[in-house]
């Protein structure tokens, strides 16, 4: 099998023809041979062996699948905070402090302190920035919430992003993204060579493709890096409204191949935001937090007026750029839908993570994409049931939405969740990850349901199909919960070439 630390595989090289035999054809499916040319599915079939040219690889039964998507990834972030000081697992403020002071001490130096993952919603206290100035003083500390809507830090780091003398160091939604942004930038090359590495473990776990809501300007980013090297996985580049006047000048439309990138990046969709996230208690919803009554934020936040979301929306369309919209909240989620019913037009919600009952069917009736993030069922179980008591029968709708003729993508949100399909294809179908009952067991999805929200659709593979593959030694079909989270990924293809598996 191919090593993570292995340099990538050539993806320019000429193409030879390919056959894989003994493989099953889709989960449940039967034994049968496929022959790949040209980057794309030749022959489903027993081929006439006078006829098979190239290589043959027998794949011993294994279950042969579309290449999975996962359709909403942060990638440079992602990439990041696979080298900075994991805070997924505390379970307090102290926790979180200890665990800086730990890190410092372990590696002394002057430079910022980049923490991520910390989950303060179901913290017994609070954070503040006293705790990481006893535990770090004078060097600069920022950490960045799981969610990415909340960033904590020091004094020093207040400092750093010009936010000094900020009173708790506690920064939510704008405040952080600017915080965030304004803290030292990895050097280009170094953080390209991350987001390569990330995409190349990426590939070990099946994935052919994602679509990069990355707070930066993607279709340049993406550009540079398929100029440098071949990618092994396809992107789809978001664009953000600062960069929207520059894609209608250049006459970018969404699903348009950017020149130069051998066909693998193409202009995705506009990201726009509606509210914050529900373990920062910014989601905007119909009934206030519990404790926040009578608050100017007891309701959550309102990103975008919804008078210039619907500006934006209209102009980004009337340019063939589709939006996507994202929504967390049930209130966010009902403005986010009229908007798409005031413009007209199709496009995504990114999240839909709690909805109005009247809502689930508005997604199907109006065209609009469910981008959703299985995973987080399971992570934002307990944070949802106190944040969000009462309503929790209407949060991760899945099968409320499947039901009504939604169409369901699904994403991990990198690094909100880890960048592996088969965590949210679990999570779908099982909705628990650990040793407790199914959390709403009634929204849980069918195995085919949840690989299909993967695979942007598809489920089998079909003759004349691009041939993006992936060749795992179970079938889903067969295998349990646990079984789905670790599912061993024996080969992925990208247009006909190994990205990973046999070499």
């Amino acid at each position: 099998m191919t090593s993570l630390d292995a340099p990538p595989r050539r993806l320019d090289e000429p193409l030879e023809e390919l056959t894989l035999t003994r493989v099953r054809l889709g989960p449940g499916g039967p034994l049968g041979s496929v022959r790949i040319a040209d980057g794309r599915v030749a022959e489903i079939g027993e081929p006439d062996p006078s006829a098979v040219t190239g290589r043959v690889l027998d794949l011993d039964g294994r279950t042969l699948l579309p290449g999975l998507w996962d359709a909403h990834v942060h990638a440079a972030q992602w990439a990041s905070v696979r080298h900075r000081l994991d805070l997924s697992g505390v379970s307090s403020a102290r926790a979180a402090a200890d665990a800086v002071r730990r890190h410092a001490a372990g590696e002394p130096g002057g430079e910022v302190l980049i923490g991520y993952g910390f989950r303060d919603g179901l913290w017994p206290d609070a954070p503040h920035k006293s705790l990481l100035d006893a535990a770090c003083p004078g060097r600069p500390v920022a950490l960045v919430g799981a969610d990415l809507h909340a960033a904590w830090l020091n004094s020093a780091g207040l400092a750093l992003v010009g936010r000094a003398g900020h009173e708790s160091g506690v920064l939510r939604e704008g405040e952080c993204f600017a915080a965030v942004a304004a803290l030292p930038e990895v050097p280009e090359d170094v953080l390209d060579g991350w987001v390569a590495e990330a995409c190349r473990a990426a590939a070990a776990r099946g994935v052919t493709g994602l679509v990069d809501f990355h707070f930066a300007d993607n279709v340049t980013d993406w550009s540079r890096r398929a100029a440098t090297a071949p990618l092994p996985v396809r992107v789809d580049a978001a664009v953000y409204p600062a960069q929207l006047d520059e894609a209608v000048a250049r006459g970018l439309r969404t699903g348009d191949v950017l020149p130069g990138t051998g066909g693998l990046v193409r202009v995705g969709p506009l990201k726009l935001f509606t509210d914050g996230s529900l373990n920062t208690r910014t989601a905007l919803c119909h009934d206030p937090y519990p404790g926040l009554e009578g608050t100017a934020e007891a309701y959550g936040i309102q990103e975008t007026a919804y008078e210039e979301l619907v500006r934006l929306m209209r102009r980004a369309w009337a340019h063939g750029v589709e939006p996507a919209v994202h929504a967390i909240g049930d209130r966010a989620n009902s403005l986010a839908l009229d908007a798409f019913a005031e413009v007209g037009c199709r496009g995504r919600i990114e999240h839909a993570q709690l909805l109005s009952a009247e809502d689930v069917p508005r997604f199907a009736a109006l065209g609009v994409t469910a981008g959703v993030q299985p995973a987080h069922t399971v992570d934002d179980r307990d944070v949802a049931d106190r944040h969000w008591a009462g309503r929790t029968g209407r949060a991760f709708a899945y099968a409320d939405l499947l039901a009504s003729g939604a169409r369901l993508e699904f994403g991990s949100d990198a690094p909100v969740a880890p960048l592996d399909p088969w965590l949210g294809i679990a999570a779908a179908v099982a909705r628990t990850a650990d040793e407790r009952p199914p959390w709403h067991p009634e929204q849980r999805l069918p195995v085919r349901a949840a690989l299909a929200a993967s695979a942007r659709g598809r489920l089998s593979v079909g003759a004349g199909d691009p041939a993006d593959l992936v060749v795992v030694d179970a079938d889903p079909l067969d295998a349990g919960p646990a079984a789905l989270r670790r599912m061993p990924v024996h080969a992925t293809l990208l247009g006909g070439r190994f990205t990973h598996g046999p070499a």
